[in-house]
């Protein structure tokens, strides 16, 4: 078990996850409101409904998660040759790094990343407030399906994770497993918004998440340079093989002809006697 979860193929998912539920303090900055807003317009004495709806809410969030990460990795594949593939993890480990300022609001950097996605939330948003408020699972779903674009820091931080896998497949299931880690925060704040709010905005939790998220961010980026540092290495020790294998080629190619001029030895023998 221990030497599946250590894979590298299932690796990228289980940080993506990591890095959703560290984040979870900063999504009930982002969604806090609107899951108050889903869970308060059903009665308290309908929580079977309730929960339908703030279940819908989050599917249609995390699928659109979901589909921004489909679409990034084929921009991460188009771009992932030669050392565009580096690249792309140095940009998701600074990003990391950054969303961890962000979190311990140590540096804000990260609200320049939010208003360029501001441009394209300005002509979503109106769609989303035309479902409010929200009275069945349907309407839910496609208002979580549009949320999922906010601008928000730490879900273009977890697609720069995702661009960075460079496939269509892996992209898509890095965001998943990034949402599904977004959940249990999320959740928590539509059935106790005020209280979860309360223990997440703690500075000494907040910190902890922020570093933890940071040292993600630092992990990404050695694991490049280890990985350049390798491929560097193995592209020299085939240059001298190739180097070793051409000299041997030319050494046998200048012995042959000498080995044809020289005449056999029973003849020589014979012209002897």
């Amino acid at each position: 078990m221990l030497a599946y979860l250590s894979s590298p193929d299932i690796l990228p998912y289980i940080s993506a996850f990591i890095i959703g539920f560290l984040g979870g303090g900063h999504c009930i900055g982002m969604c806090g409101g609107i899951m108050a807003a889903l869970s308060f317009s059903v009665p308290a004495t309908e929580p079977a409904r309730r929960w339908r709806i703030l279940l819908s809410y989050n599917m249609g969030r995390v699928g659109s998660y979901t589909l921004i990460g489909a679409m990034a990795g084929v921009l991460g594949y188009q771009i992932s040759t030669g050392q565009g593939l580096s690249v792309l993890r140095v940009i998701a480990g600074l990003l990391l790094i950054a969303m961890g300022l962000y979190l311990a609001n140590w540096w804000r950097g990260l609200t320049y990343l939010e208003k360029v996605g501001g441009v394209l939330w300005k002509r979503i948003q109106p769609l989303g407030n035309s479902l409010m408020p929200v009275k069945n699972s349907g309407s839910a779903l496609l208002l979580g399906a549009l949320w999922g674009w906010l601008p928000c820091g730490l879900v273009y931080t977890a697609l720069a994770y995702a661009l960075s896998q460079a496939s269509v497949a892996g992209a898509a299931g890095v965001m998943l497993m990034f949402g599904l880690g977004t959940l249990p925060a999320v959740l928590a704040s539509g059935v106790f918004a005020e209280r979860i709010k309360a223990v997440m905005q703690k500075k000494g939790l907040r910190t902890t998440m922020a570093i933890l998220i940071m040292v993600f961010g630092i992990w990404t980026l050695w694991g490049t340079v280890q990985h350049s540092l390798h491929s560097q290495h193995e592209s020299h020790n085939g240059h001298v093989e190739s180097g070793s294998e051409s000299n041997m080629m030319d050494h046998d190619s200048h012995q042959a002809p000498m080995d044809d001029s020289m005449p056999p030895s029973g003849d020589d023998s014979h012209s002897h006697h």
